[in-house]
């Protein structure tokens, strides 16, 4: 099996209105589609589909799953990043820290839906990590 890479992530939402909100408006992902039910935005080179399920439950701290969604952000965009998220009164529920050789801020969407912004690749974690 001859994978390229990551092709997108479909998180499910209770409302998408509000989460539309949250993912345009302060996290700047680009709307690409807009159906009845779902979203599809870009985010750089990431695709992320929202799917409205508003008979489901928030999500819950701990669970089998998914832990969280991280997205490469350049070191020097890190800092405006964090304090956007500040700034609009995002929940940040690890950092700013240091991860391996990069930066990484995990903070949650109004589901609360983990995701995280980091600054190095898979390569420079395990050069410290090894």
């Amino acid at each position: 099996m001859k994978v390229q890479g990551f092709n997108h992530i479909t998180l499910t939402v209770s409302s998408l209105e509000r989460s539309l909100s949250f993912y345009v408006d302060i996290l700047g992902m680009q709307l690409v589609h807009r159906g009845a039910k779902d979203v599809y935005l870009e985010w750089g080179s990431a695709w992320v589909c929202l799917l409205e399920r508003p008979d489901l439950g928030r999500a819950a701290e701990q669970q089998l799953g998914v832990d969280h969604a991280a997205f490469t952000i350049a070191e020097e965009h890190f800092d405006e990043a964090v304090q956007v998220l500040q700034d609009k009164g995002v929940t940040i529920v690890r950092g700013p820290i240091n991860r391996g050789t990069g930066m990484a801020v995990n903070f949650l969407d109004p589901d609360g839906i983990q995701l995280e912004l980091h600054t190095s690749t898979l390569a420079d974690r395990m050069k410290v990590w090894s």
